[in-house]
């Protein structure tokens, strides 16, 4: 029997655009430019190695922004609230049925403090585990003993991992969990009859 799930962030708890694509058009700072951050130094950020707000400013000065570091994550993580409505209900319903629903991210941690106030992450679920507090990130198999960690009652077979990242379920699946691929929203409906 399922007890806790898993939600991933990006890619299904939250949809649409990604940032780099705002900023190569509003901003014309093209997404090449970009890359180098965010698969450079960024993942450190991702684990809470080094901090955004400082490992991003000579970069900012490369792109030729304009405005404050602040100003930049703002906009940032204004332009990526969207989050999927009917997804975050459906959960609500999980958890009136006991099970304990969690979101498990890759984030850094000024964005993960921006989905728990402002997306209202804190309300919503019961927990949530980001990378930055975890020390270790996705598909580490890592991320996941330091996730159970946290939740000592509960069995492996227990739990159920949703993600969009094919890559990340399979690590999921590795280390012993029940793991889906979210692809639709009707797609997830479906699969879940089997789990609830």
């Amino acid at each position: 029997m399922i007890k806790v799930i898993l939600f991933d962030a990006d890619g299904v708890l939250i949809n649409g655009e990604m940032f780099s694509n705002e900023l190569e058009r509003k901003y014309g700072i093209p997404n090449e430019s970009t890359q180098p951050f965010f698969k450079g130094v960024f993942q450190e950020c991702l684990i809470d190695a080094k901090d955004l707000k400082r490992e991003i400013v000579p970069y900012l000065k490369k792109w030729g922004w304009k405005k404050s570091v602040q100003d930049y994550m703002n906009e940032w993580f204004a332009f990526e609230h969207k989050i999927d409505e009917p997804l975050v209900d459906y959960v609500q319903k999980l958890r009136a049925q006991g099970i304990t629903c969690v979101v498990a991210t890759n984030q850094e941690k000024y964005r993960t403090d921006y989905m728990l106030r402002k997306m209202g992450f804190k309300n919503n679920f019961d927990k949530v585990y980001a990378s930055a507090h975890l020390g270790t990130r996705k598909p580490d198999q890592q991320f996941f003993e330091n996730l159970l960690l946290d939740l000592p009652e509960i069995k492996k077979q227990e739990i159920l991992f949703w993600d969009d990242s094919p890559g990340h379920v399979a690590a999921a699946k590795q280390f012993g969990i029940n793991a889906e691929l979210y692809t639709t929203f009707s797609n997830f409906k479906d699969k879940m009859k089997h789990y609830v």
